[in-house]
């Protein structure tokens, strides 16, 4: 067997495990608690040796550009989706899928595949492309949230301190302080066989971690309200499809030609999407609701039921894409494989808004008939 059907395989079987495993975890907390681990230990450690690992390239600088115009444009593009999958603009739910669907978690999603079937150097590149994401997501979402924030609630005082706050969390980050540190050890020539024995051995120790951990936090996390799914599945499959026709823009434009360059782009732009908006969208929701007894700006609710199908979906796309690399590497193949998820995507949303006129119907047909017998009565 192919040894990247073998390790397919193997992801799947943890994520059953995880899934299995659900009935044992009585509370979010507890999940939680794993997902802590994965992301202040398992990763950091993961992403510190992969770039120590590797000798400096200045042509790695443009990593964290590329991550960042994928972030941007989802970004522009999605306000023009949005409604035709029945989020009406201006609205909560609009502002929510907003912030969410631009964001990328390659840490839970796209990291482990890369690491196990690519390799260290590629989950550097990966690593170092995620900077760029960061920014995205750390900084300009928090900013935008915000902004909306202010102009839903227009009596309120902007807050300076939480900019602040946001950017020592960025550079407080375990993952953001291994990358900084491991990119100055790499400049000055010190590579991870010169760190002392015990730090070589715990770094490697909890690198083995992640996989196994990723892979089981998955299926712990699948769980997601059925009123919500396909509308929700919908505007996933259309955001595969964008992000692959990015991907196609950049393998042509670059004139990529190595596979595994290839993948790893794909892989990247095929991230779930990210924990980090739903933290700015659940601090805004719940400030709103100490003062107005409501959520305005956003809707917490619909923000994690998306990240709850965004990870397992993300996960069968990539698996998927690993284990076609030679079909994968034709951009032509790519912009099919894209359109194939945007005709999925916008056939469920049409679905949708098909079964949403029909209830409309039954329901003003309804208070119709109520009206007449109410004066019928009278």
């Amino acid at each position: 067997m192919d040894a990247t059907i073998q390790k397919t395989i193997l992801f799947g079987i943890f994520i059953v495990i995880g899934f299995i495993l659900k009935r044992k975890f009585n509370s979010k907390a507890e999940i939680q608690g794993l997902k802590k681990i994965i992301l202040n230990l398992a990763l950091p450690a993961t992403i510190f040796i992969a770039l120590m690992g590797i000798e400096v390239d200045p042509k790695l600088a443009g990593f964290p550009l590329m991550a960042l115009g994928i972030n941007l444009l989802l970004f522009y593009i999605f306000p023009f989706i949005l409604p035709f999958v029945g989020f009406k603009k201006k609205s909560p739910d609009y502002r929510t899928m907003r912030l969410m669907i631009p964001s990328l978690a390659p840490g839970l999603s796209c990291f482990p595949f890369i690491a196990e079937i690519l390799g260290q150097e590629y989950l550097a590149k990966a690593a170092m492309a995620d900077l760029g994401n960061k920014v995205f997501v750390l900084i300009i979402l928090y900013s935008i949230a915000t902004q909306w924030y202010f102009k839903q609630n227009s009596n309120s005082q902007k807050d300076k301190g939480k900019l602040k706050s946001l950017l020592i969390t960025l550079f407080s980050e375990p993952v953001t302080l291994l990358i900084l540190i491991a990119l100055g050890f790499m400049t000055f020539g010190f590579s991870f066989e010169k760190l002392p024995t015990i730090a070589q051995d715990v770094l490697q120790k909890l690198s083995v971690l992640m996989t196994p951990l990723v892979m089981i936090f998955i299926g712990l996390a699948v769980k997601i309200r059925r009123d919500q799914c396909i509308k929700i599945l919908s505007l996933l499959m259309i955001r595969a499809g964008v992000v692959m026709g990015i991907s196609a823009a950049i393998v042509w434009g670059m004139q990529i030609s190595i596979r595994e360059d290839i993948l790893w782009i794909l892989a990247f732009s095929l991230s779930a999407c990210s924990f980090w908006p739903y933290a700015h969208i659940a601090s805004i929701s719940e400030k709103e609701k100490k003062e107005l007894g409501k959520e305005k700006t956003f809707k917490s609710a619909i923000a994690i039921n998306l990240l709850a199908l965004s990870f397992p979906l993300s996960t069968l796309m990539i698996m998927t894409v690993m284990l076609n690399p030679d079909f994968m590497m034709v951009p032509s193949h790519i912009i099919g494989v894209a359109i194939t998820c945007l005709g999925i995507g916008s056939a469920l949303a049409a679905w949708i808004r098909l079964k949403e006129l029909k209830t409309s119907k039954v329901t003003n047909r309804t208070i119709l008939f109520k009206w007449f017998d109410y004066k019928k009565a009278s």
